[in-house]
């Protein structure tokens, strides 16, 4: 599982590279018995006393698993959007949650 990487735009647009690459070293060194097809990551900007941190909250639904992650980084930096992380054993794609998107007009 998780062999082929692969982004989608919206990904490479809003996450920074260190980032991206930080969410799939986060799935490779997970210590679980069974990696679940889907993984969450939320990414929430937090400032601790003037210091800016990127918080992740990484789950997966099967088998239950969720760790909380803080990474300092850059003010301006932070990310606040949740990233999904699919295997569909041929490849495995990070996509982000789009805000604000218009769906036929509604």
């Amino acid at each position: 599982m998780f062999e082929k990487k692969y982004i989608t735009r919206g990904v490479n647009a809003e996450i920074l590279l260190c980032l991206q690459l930080l969410m799939w070293d986060i799935i490779s060194s997970m210590k679980v018995e069974k990696q679940d097809y889907l993984q969450v990551f939320e990414l929430k900007g937090i400032n601790v006393d003037g210091t800016v941190f990127q918080r992740i909250i990484h789950s997966q639904e099967q088998p239950e698993y969720k760790n909380t992650v803080f990474v300092p980084i850059g003010e301006g930096n932070a990310v606040d959007n949740k990233v999904f992380v699919i295997d569909d054993v041929r490849f495995t794609v990070q996509c982000c949650l789009r805000k604000n998107i218009n769906i036929g007009g509604f």
